[in-house]
């Protein structure tokens, strides 16, 4: 799935069954669900999983939270746009 099929997809009710945790949460997070892309991130204990959770917090903004997922994920805290951010994630895991 490309970045633009990926945004498309968020047109409809529910995620595509093929995408990852952190894809959904991003999903999700696009759809303006933030606590069910929360949900996501969480259920993913892996860096991934984090990254998504540190975009979510510094979106809410709790960014000393954000900053705590960031370590978790071994990234240096993201400081551009929330959309940037979420783009280059999207990118990142659909690669």
């Amino acid at each position: 799935m490309t970045l633009s099929e990926f945004r498309t997809s968020v047109s409809g009710g529910t995620p595509p069954e093929t995408l990852s945790l952190p894809l959904q949460a991003l999903w999700w997070d696009a759809k303006g669900g933030w606590h069910k892309a929360h949900e996501c991130a969480q259920a993913d204990p892996g860096p991934d999983g984090a990254a998504v959770h540190a975009y979510l917090h510094r979106k809410e903004p709790d960014l000393a939270n954000a900053r705590y997922w960031y370590n978790r994920a071994g990234r240096t805290p993201a400081t551009g746009p929330l959309e940037q951010e979420w783009a280059a994630l999207a990118a990142e895991f659909l690669a």
